[in-house]
């Protein structure tokens, strides 16, 4: 393949409870996505529960896949690379994403790619239209995680710092608990 050539990839989001599926299109941009939230599901534990995640994304991602094909008129002989989720995250649910992910490319004879959870989350703002140019520094505040970052280029960052406790978001969490709030 070369610079410019058209490169249609499907992303396979598995690490927590969301599934989500992407169609990007280098020359076009994103095509179609879907995300369907289990929020419902791990409400009553007050928490997510890895194995009932995981069992979850086995029922809900080959069906989101078909429905961003669909969404996007194309077929999976259109995907030219699949990437997917490689951590962190919940071991189960990432087992998910990469084993469907990897079966797929295999089936379609394409590559495909394994991503950092959180590079992912650094990298997104540059879909945008108007997004940062390098270098930018980034806040990353996900789930177990806190970092502030330096980005040079993709693949170049430095830490400049990052929680030595709780994670913004599980303090987030443990406050609204506490509060009572859902």
């Amino acid at each position: 393949m070369n610079e410019g050539d058209l490169l249609r990839v499907l992303g396979i989001e598995t690490s927590c409870d969301e599934t989500g599926i992407a169609l990007y299109d280098t020359q076009h941009g994103l095509l179609a996505d879907a995300l369907y939230s289990q929020v419902a599901v791990h409400a009553e534990y007050g928490g997510v529960v890895p194995e009932l995640a995981s069992r979850d994304h086995i029922r809900k991602t080959l069906p989101l896949i078909d429905k961003v094909l669909a969404d996007a008129q194309c077929t999976k002989r259109d995907i030219d690379a699949v990437a997917y989720t490689a951590g962190p995250g919940l071991v189960g649910a990432l087992m998910v994403g990469a084993t469907l992910g990897r079966s797929l490319a295999k089936g379609l004879g394409v590559p495909s790619l394994g991503v950092h959870h959180m590079e992912g989350h650094l990298l997104a703002p540059l879909l945008e239209a108007d997004g940062p140019e390098f270098p930018f520094v980034a806040l990353l505040v996900s789930g177990g995680h806190t970092m502030l970052l330096e980005a040079a280029g993709v693949g170049e960052y430095r830490l400049l710092g990052e929680s030595v406790d709780d994670a913004a978001g599980e303090a987030f969490d443990k406050a609204a608990k506490m509060m009572g709030l859902g």
